[in-house]
């Protein structure tokens, strides 16, 4: 129970409760307030460096804005400036857009006129190739005829000698050599050079057997290849055997005679895999030869015969020069006299020179009228004035 102004009131009574709520709320705004007051002053004394703060940040914003300012004229400048710069730009780019578009113009006329010119060009080598084609063709089936010729054994030594005659005809004089010459055995060789003896004269038989070595090339294993190679070796064997026997002849011939192939082919062959066949070769004395060494022995033929023709002709070449001595004493005598009759003459020609110097002389007088009167008493020449008219 409480008591107040004479009055008791209860706790529980509605006032008292209102009355202690009044109460507690004012104290507890009184404390708010004091709260407040002191919050206050202390944000008072805060709010004093946040002030200074505020007005450097203030005056740093004014900076700010006085720098954007600038900033936006600079821009401005920048932008102008820029604007410009691009006028100028675009203007280079123009200028050299058109440039480059008259260079292009002017290429793509050149490149126009030079794909002209090398189309044409093509066009001739093409026309050029379709000639060499022809020519190729022909050439296949002058190929293919001549294979033709090879695989004839009668076409083929008509081939050999018609080789070996024309490699004779150009390393030799006419008179050195006969083709198709008869011996006295009967036996007709392909061509015979006339040598003197010694070595004497010497046989070159064309005719070789190219069935065996045909064998060889076609071969394609080892069994078939050794079997060539026999063929090949029985079939040179005959043939040097048969030319030794048919064409060295003695007292006829010279002591050894000439295989002629008509291919380097078969001469490289035998020389390569074949050397045993060469030295029998060697052996018969019947000498191998290609195309190719065929033109050097030949060549050496013909400086043989040259030294011999002249030791034959040395005597003939002695008595010519005795009669080239007597020619020339002829000359020189000649010569001396007619030096002689050169002397005369000059004697003769300075005896006219003087008389024509005195005759000059006594034309240039009477040209003048200088005329001496000569007295028969006087003992100088008197001169006769001409008297006037």
């Amino acid at each position: 129970m409480i008591t107040i102004y004479g009055q008791t009131y209860a706790f529980d009574d509605p006032v008292v409760l209102a009355a202690l709520g009044a109460a507690v709320l004012v104290l507890l705004l009184f404390a708010l307030l004091i709260v407040t007051l002191r919050a206050a002053a202390r944000s008072a004394r805060m709010t004093e460096p946040l002030s200074y703060h505020l007005s450097q940040l203030g005056n740093r914003v004014q900076t700010l804005s006085d720098g954007q300012e600038r900033l936006a004229g600079g821009l401005t400048h920048v932008s102008e400036a820029q604007v410009a710069s691009q006028t100028r730009v675009l203007q280079l780019m123009e200028q050299r857009l058109a440039d480059v578009t008259r260079g292009m113009s002017e290429s793509l006329q050149g490149s126009a006129t030079r794909t002209a010119r090398s189309l044409g060009e093509l066009q001739q080598r093409l026309e050029t190739i379709d000639k060499a084609q022809a020519n190729i063709e022909k050439l296949s089936g002058n190929v293919l005829g001549l294979q033709d010729i090879l695989s004839n054994k009668q076409t083929r030594g008509a081939f050999g000698e018609i080789q070996l005659n024309d490699i004779v005809r150009k390393a030799m004089p006419p008179d050195a050599f006969t083709m198709q010459a008869t011996l006295s055995n009967g036996r007709r060789a392909d061509c015979l050079i006339h040598l003197p003896n010694p070595p004497g004269p010497i046989v070159i038989d064309s005719k070789f057997p190219l069935e065996a070595y045909e064998m060889l090339r076609r071969a394609e294993n080892q069994s078939q290849q050794i079997e060539a190679q026999r063929h090949l070796r029985i079939a040179v064997r005959s043939h040097i055997k048969a030319i030794s026997e048919r064409y060295i002849l003695e007292g006829e011939t010279a002591d050894g005679a000439l295989m002629f192939l008509p291919s380097e082919a078969v001469y490289a062959e035998l020389h390569a895999n074949f050397p045993e066949l060469v030295r029998e070769g060697f052996d018969a004395r019947v000498w191998i030869v290609s195309p190719t060494t065929c033109m050097a022995t030949l060549n050496t033929m013909r400086a043989v015969l040259k030294d011999a023709r002249m030791r034959e002709q040395a005597g003939a070449i002695r008595a010519t020069l005795r009669l080239l001595h007597r020619d020339v004493e002829l000359v020189v005598e000649r010569v001396d006299k007619l030096a002689t009759h050169f002397h005369q003459a000059r004697g003769d020609l300075d005896g006219i020179t003087t008389a024509a110097d005195r005759a000059g002389k006594r034309a240039a007088k009477l040209d003048n009228f200088d005329f001496e009167v000569l007295a028969p008493d006087a003992e100088e020449p008197r001169v006769v004035p001409i008297a006037k008219s």
